[in-house]
């Protein structure tokens, strides 16, 4: 068995062989009551005195070799604190496949909604719901409703990942910054909004892309790759960023409102006398629950915060994502900035042409929202997230 030097150690040093660094332990092999609550400072021995070294992100210790039986042995002190922070960089990958997973299913769901959207922003639809469906399915088949769903994936599923994970790593971290016991209603929405912008900068291209694909014409592009050439060559590298500033503008108050709303509503909830008794439930029959069951607010009430957040998201940012959506059709020719392209989306159609979709927009958001946190949540207890 390994143990640890320190200062209580029966070991004599000079039977000892020291080498520093991080340590990363399997917690599938060794107990927790090895390491659990470890945290802190270290007492280690160095250049023949002890020092007090810090572990911070990963497991500081100084490991001891015997040089009488070769016996690699490590042996905590009355004092000696440890902290176990190895498994970060697999946690994460894990947090990131869960949004991923999460978008993928949600939009793929929706993705016919999503069309009909698109058609009322990007092409300027005019005809009654109804006679747009029949419209699609008659000229396209019911496979035109799934029409750019594949780049949508590949736009929401790194943008949903990069979004979720964003959030509760900026929360975290306010949390820390604050001290506080639990995050506060600001805190919540200040990462909410900080994840929106991340994920945003980082994967805007490919909804521009998307966007030209379903434009009037987009056919004709030779799908993803020939529609990067195009618009690279025509319009440069930058016009993949078209639309970045009201984009930011959407996804700073869209995210806040989304994680904010959720968190908020599942705060409630696990602080009510009906969610501590589920909690305490979960606790006691952690071992014969199965992965719905452990969900935090189970599943209907996950659906159901997730469609009124999104919901709420909705309402709030529509504007803007009409704004960014006419800002990428621009060509190069065109000179409008946000304010301009806000004015002449008002002079053509009045305030209501802000909000032209939002009807099929909401009956894409309430699913999308309430799949996307499910699969979400639920991707993070077969995943085992921390």
């Amino acid at each position: 068995m390994a143990q640890v030097a320190t200062k209580n150690s029966p070991y004599n040093n000079d039977d000892l062989i020291f080498y520093s660094g991080g340590l990363f332990i399997d917690d599938s092999t060794i107990p927790s009551s090895i390491y659990t609550g470890f945290s802190g400072n270290i007492p280690c021995l160095g250049r023949g005195k002890w020092q007090t070294r810090k572990c911070d992100e990963f497991l500081c210790l100084s490991l001891s070799v015997n040089r009488k039986d070769g016996v690699v042995s490590i042996v905590p002190g009355e004092n000696t604190q440890l902290r176990l922070r190895g498994r970060g960089a697999v946690n994460t990958t894990k947090h990131l496949w869960a949004g991923a997973v999460a978008a993928m299913v949600s939009r793929t769901f929706v993705a016919p909604l999503e069309r009909l959207k698109l058609e009322y922003i990007v092409r300027g639809e005019k005809r009654k719901l109804y006679d747009l469906i029949k419209s699609i399915a008659t000229t396209q088949g019911w496979r035109g409703f799934w029409k750019g769903n594949l780049v949508n994936i590949l736009r929401t599923a790194p943008f949903k990942a990069i979004n979720f994970c964003a959030y509760d790593t900026y929360r975290k971290q306010l949390l820390k910054l604050s001290g506080n016991q639990e995050t506060t209603n600001s805190e919540r929405f200040l990462a909410g909004a900080a994840a929106g912008i991340t994920a945003t900068v980082l994967c805007l291209p490919l909804d521009t892309i998307r966007t030209k694909l379903v434009a009037p014409g987009g056919e004709a592009l030779g799908g993803v790759i020939g529609a990067f050439q195009h618009v690279i060559q025509s319009e440069g590298f930058f016009s993949l960023y078209k639309g970045l500033v009201p984009s930011i503008l959407s996804m700073a108050p869209s995210g806040a409102v989304f994680y904010g709303v959720y968190d908020i509503l599942k705060s409630a909830y696990l602080h009510s006398p009906e969610g501590r008794k589920r909690i305490q439930n979960m606790k006691q029959h952690a071992k014969d629950l199965n992965a719905l069951d452990q969900l935090e607010l189970g599943p209907i009430r996950t659906l159901l915060h997730g469609a009124i957040a999104g919901a709420c998201t909705e309402v709030v940012t529509y504007p803007f994502e009409v704004v960014r959506r006419q800002l990428q059709l621009q060509g190069r020719g065109s000179r409008l900035n946000t304010l301009g392209t806000f004015l002449k989306v008002i002079e053509r159609g009045g305030v209501p042409a802000l909000y032209a979709g939002l009807f099929p927009s909401l009956l894409q958001v309430l699913p999308s929202g309430s799949i996307s946190y499910f699969v979400y949540e639920f991707m993070k207890v077969v995943l085992k997230v921390e």
